[in-house]
């Protein structure tokens, strides 16, 4: 089993950049997929991205925005955002799942963090 902890949301005018980071703790780190997704007020859970190894895939409503980097020193996985827009505001959660299997479907993940929130004021 993994614990994560997510961190690093706050309040940004657009244009601006913040770097979130998801921290896990329990079993080996490195042996499972962590992705990001993210779930704006009365909309479903949407993929933001997904890495494991040195392989990442990102939605097309960030990629060039947002990059998706590992510490594995650190148990930490970090999605660093730049660009941002108002309509990248939302709570922002990692997830994991054993393996690699990098999935963009949100139900595939077996643990959750507890979000952290993002606002992005135009």
């Amino acid at each position: 089993q993994v614990q994560l902890a997510e961190s690093g949301g706050g309040l940004v005018q657009a244009g601006g950049s913040l770097r979130l980071s998801c921290a896990a703790s329990g079993r080996t780190f490195s042996s499972y997929t962590i992705g990001w997704f993210r779930q704006a007020p009365g909309k479903e859970r949407e993929f933001v991205s997904v890495t494991w190894s040195s392989t990442h895939y990102y939605a097309e409503s960030v990629r060039g925005r947002f990059t998706i980097s590992t510490d594995n020193a650190k148990n930490t996985v970090y999605l660093q955002m730049d660009s941002l827009k108002p309509e990248d505001t939302a709570v922002y959660y990692c997830a994991a799942r054993p393996g690699a299997y990098l999935s963009d479907r949100y139900q595939e993940y077996n643990y959750w963090g507890q979000g952290t929130p993002v606002t992005v004021s135009s």
